[in-house]
Formats: C-alpha cells, sequence, structure tokens
C-alpha cells in the first residue's frame, strides 16, 4: 500500500495513535483517501503543523473544528 503525500513515519505515527481522537480519525481517513494535508489545512483554516499534531494526536481540535470535522467525515 502507498500514502502518496504522507511518509512512512507519519502514517506509523497515526497508526499508533488513539483512534477515539477526532483528530486522529481525520488523519486515518485522509491518509487513506489521499487528501493533503495543504487541502485539509485550508479547509479549517490552521496551520499544516496544526493538521499533523492533530492526525497523530499530539494536540486536539478547538470545539469548533470538531463540529466541522465530524460533519466533513460523515459522522
Amino acid at each position: 500500500m502507498t500514502f502518496r503525500g504522507y511518509s512512512y513515519k507519519l502514517v506509523e505515527a497515526n497508526l499508533a495513535a488513539d483512534l477515539e481522537l477526532i483528530g486522529v480519525q481525520l488523519g486515518r481517513w485522509c491518509i487513506a483517501n489521499d487528501i493533503s494535508v495543504d487541502k485539509i489545512a485550508k479547509k479549517f483554516k490552521v496551520s499544516r503543523m496544526t493538521i499533523y499534531s492533530w492526525f497523530i494526536g499530539k494536540s486536539q481540535p478547538h470545539s469548533k473544528n470538531i463540529q466541522q470535522i465530524k460533519k466533513y467525515l460523515g459522522n
């Protein structure tokens, strides 16, 4: 399986992170669907570094973003 646009290190960190976290769920979805970090950062109006932090569970989105992420993921 290839993950164009995502490093092996990021994919491994996402897989090791707590799937209960909405940012990690978003990361899994984006990796599986080859959605770029840049596109997601623009959509949620945050930096690319913030998106990377969400994807690996290092930080959590603010409540306004959580609702948007749930809607984006179809939850």
